[in-house]
């Protein structure tokens, strides 16, 4: 590769912060035996058998080509009566959704359709941090919108309102979010209020719309007055049925939005899996017991390793929704990159610091519940005793 291009390529990762750690934590344990993964957000559970059931039978039945770009017209009616049925949307499965090569092409796709250069969309911090990449992409600038740790890190609307400019077009909203946070409808209201009165689009990630522990409603943004015309929803079925390996996502937004989308999709995927997507309207149109079953396993996992982080004397913020516990370890002594580098060479548990997902503070870890439960406490114990040890 060449020198010229080495250097783009560097400046281009300049802003991607930990990338580094990432690659030398999973390096490393790529050479030590018995290793507990806790650090990516992968789910261990398997898709649910009546989904790979309908994806073998779509092979059979010769699901082997090139689908319409934007999906089968009966996954995107079994999307839009999902939406309707469990979010309050109404949209029109023939212009309004799109099916996506996973979630990450249609947040690819959504700042593609918003995003001329120069134009800023404010993120949080913490935050997932593959939506900085895509904002760039496309020439755009994520506007950091610093969130107080001692609020658990909530995306505030005062904070968003600081943050506006001229040159502002989107707020990107992850709700609930990764590595932290669940919103409440009122936040989310009031946020969508502040994009009505400056003229700004969200970009609303629902992804994580199953797994809600405490109780609180999901207020989707396009479902509220007046937000569906200035709404890009994004969501499907990777997470809530266990289909990450299937690279199935959609993205829902008004008719033209969907319609520009149509050509840059063909340039990307020409479409999802034929079989990926006979699977995902399986999920869509099948028993939802399987969500259930899943809820309640994570629920018991975040249980349990709340209480054991408890024991340990580390703090964390409070894991209303999601997969992860972020994890205080500034008491250590240590840095998260320290900890991370120790625990897993003395331990054996690989998880990641909180510099991959934009941790403000440097205190932070994601420490991932989506190992076997079995797993989860062993490897508590064993950080118990490296704790000790520390």
């Amino acid at each position: 590769m060449s020198n010229a291009l080495l250097r783009h390529k560097s400046e281009r990762l300049a802003g991607v912060g930990g990338v580094g750690i990432r690659t030398q934590l999973l390096e490393l344990a790529a050479t030590l035996p018995d290793v507990i993964a806790m650090g990516r957000g992968d789910p261990d559970l398997a898709t649910p058998q009546h989904i790979v059931d309908a994806g073998k039978a779509a092979l059979d039945n010769g699901a082997t080509h090139y689908t319409h770009v934007r999906g089968t017209i009966e996954l995107r009616r079994a999307i839009a009566d999902k939406l309707a049925r469990e979010n309050g949307l109404s949209y029109n499965p023939d212009n309004e959704i799109a099916v996506t090569c996973g979630a990450e092409e249609a947040v690819f796709l959504a700042f593609y359709a918003i995003l001329n250069p120069g134009d800023e969309v404010l993120v949080p911090q913490p935050r997932y941090t593959s939506y900085d990449e895509a904002i760039r992409m496309w020439g755009g600038v994520p506007v950091v919108v610093p969130c107080d740790e001692q609020d658990d890190f909530i995306f505030r609307p005062d904070a968003i309102r600081k943050h506006i400019t001229p040159r502002t077009k989107a707020i990107s909203l992850v709700n609930p979010g990764n590595p932290i946070g669940m919103l409440d409808p009122e936040i989310v209201t009031e946020i969508c209020q502040i994009a009505q009165e400056h003229d700004l689009i969200v970009v609303s990630d629902e992804i994580y719309e199953h797994f809600i522990f405490d109780g609180t409603r999901l207020q989707s943004a396009a479902a509220l007055p007046d937000m569906k015309e200035r709404t890009i929803t994004v969501n499907g079925p990777s997470k809530s049925y266990a289909m990450t390996g299937w690279r199935c996502g959609f993205l829902a937004a008004p008719a033209p939005i969907c319609e520009m989308l149509t050509e840059p999709a063909h340039t990307i995927a020409i479409c999802a899996p034929a079989m990926t997507q006979a699977a995902a309207l399986a999920a869509y149109t099948g028993s939802q017991e399987c969500v259930t079953q899943m809820h309640a396993t994570y629920d018991e996992r975040r249980r349990f390793m709340a209480a054991a982080f408890d024991e340990m004397g580390l703090r964390y913020i409070k894991p209303r929704a999601g997969f992860y516990l972020f994890t205080d370890v500034t008491s250590t002594g240590l840095t998260p990159s320290e900890f991370c580098l120790r625990l897993l060479k003395e331990a054996q548990v690989l998880v990641f610091p909180g510099s991959l997902f934009a941790d403000p503070t440097d205190h932070y870890l994601r420490v991932s519940l989506l190992s076997p439960t079995h797993r989860i406490k062993e490897a508590a114990e064993r950080m118990k005793t490296f704790m000790a040890r520390l």
